[in-house]
């Protein structure tokens, strides 16, 4: 488990004091250079962890990570901070379990305080069908090393004393699995550490310039243009999350993927009442709480294709509705607020990773509803496949190609109430 960065107790006090009026900027607020070695769009946790190994790893030089808006003001900072590696089929479990396994040191790599909280995930069962899918998933975790254990009932009401496990509900549960290292992580500190990482490495982090064109030659990409000029680089990696689908159109091929909202909410603040992340794929919601004390809420994706930040009654009601049937005393809490990120789904519910038809331009999309997850993993494997120019071996199932050859990775099941 990570660990809370260096600091003196005389330090914390004295900052605490001074309403953060003499603290340093995290990182540069850098101007665009006529070129660079690579550029990386999209300035998310996926998109800034790619250009931190880069740098650290590969030696690049010169990088940029061009942001149209704010860093961590797209999908890093919509979504519910779920961290776990139990998928199902064997490419998708070894990516999951190369994030985790940086995420459990991120903390001490970045010397930011990620607060990477591992309390546990569970999947809950409700019926025979359930209890057997669950099993079969946590046979698959073992097989590939991952930790996964099956829980009765009763060690379900034990793990997490809130649940309401009585036989008389409507959605009984039969058991449960649960992946103890998984957990939750600040999504927005994730990026803040790997901005401020990579900007110490050399990085130019630019925000508020939106790529408004991809330019390119015989021999493939040459540039990008910017609301804030031309940029000229021979490598460039899109990591755009829900507006994938525009930037490949701007560099003359189409990808398999369509982009839904997907909501989540908070409650008002409670004393601790859920210790650990519940999920329910036959209720069709999850729930953990927050370190501020929030229930954080969520469940699928709105069905309706839309690039909008925000999302719809019926979503609220139908998720509120799961959660308090899974915790009938949350009936009476108040919920504070919503959001809407925007999400690009492919065909098989796994991510595209790799090299496009264009030559020397990468993509790294289609993440859906379980991008943060892998944000570290994400990042250290893309770097590699753009430093290198072929896939790194955990990347290479998730090649674009795969859609023509029918090499699928269907993970719409483990992919466990859509995130």
């Amino acid at each position: 488990m990570g660990h809370a960065p260096r600091f003196s107790l005389w330090s914390l006090a004295r900052n605490a004091l001074n309403h953060h009026a003499d603290w340093p900027q995290q990182w540069r607020d850098a101007a665009p250079k006529p070129s660079y070695d690579a550029v990386i769009v999209g300035g998310g946790g996926h998109g800034l962890a790619t250009a931190y190994y880069l740098a650290k790893q590969h030696g690049l030089g010169r990088v940029a990570v061009l942001e149209r808006g704010w860093i961590g003001g797209g999908n890093t900072g919509r979504n519910t901070t779920i961290v776990r590696s139990n998928y199902l089929w064997d490419e998708s479990a070894h990516l999951y379990e190369h994030a985790l396994k940086i995420w459990e040191n991120l903390s001490d790599e970045l010397n930011f305080n990620v607060m990477f909280s591992q309390r546990g995930v569970m999947n809950l069962a409700h019926n025979l069908h359930d209890l057997r899918e669950l099993s079969r998933r946590a046979h698959a975790n073992r097989l590939n090393g991952i930790d996964c254990e099956i829980l009765t009932r009763e060690e379900v009401a034990a793990f997490c004393p809130g649940l309401d496990v009585s036989a008389s509900r409507r959605f009984p549960i039969m058991g449960a699995t649960l992946q103890r290292r998984g957990g939750t992580a600040r999504h927005d500190a994730v990026a803040w550490g790997y901005a401020r990482a990579a900007d110490a490495l050399g990085v130019d982090i630019v925000q508020n310039c939106e790529v408004t064109g991809i330019r390119r030659d015989a021999r493939g990409v040459v540039g990008l243009d910017t609301t804030r000029g031309s940029i000229q680089a021979r490598k460039v990696g899109l990591v755009a999350a829900g507006h994938s689908s525009v930037l490949a159109a701007m560099a003359g091929f189409r990808l398999p993927v369509q982009s839904h909202p997907l909501q989540a909410f908070v409650s008002e603040p409670l004393k601790p009442v859920v210790s650990c992340v519940v999920m329910s794929n036959a209720v069709h919601g999850y729930i953990s709480q927050s370190d501020k004390g929030e229930l954080v809420i969520g469940a699928g994706i709105d069905a309706f294709n839309s690039y909008a930040q925000r999302g719809s009654h019926p979503v609220i009601e139908d998720t509120a509705a799961a959660i308090v049937e899974l915790f009938p005393q949350f009936s009476r809490v108040k919920l504070m607020r919503m959001w809407g990120g925007i999400v690009d789904v492919c065909p098989d519910a796994s991510p595209i990773i790799g090299k496009t038809p264009v030559p020397g331009l990468f993509i790294n999309c289609g993440w859906g509803t379980g991008g943060f997850k892998a944000t570290p993993g994400s990042g250290h494997v893309f770097a590699a496949t753009i430093a290198k120019g072929e896939p790194h071996p955990l990347a290479a199932p998730f090649a674009l190609d795969r859609f023509s050859t029918g090499a699928l990775i269907d993970e719409h099941g483990a992919a466990a109430v859509a995130h």
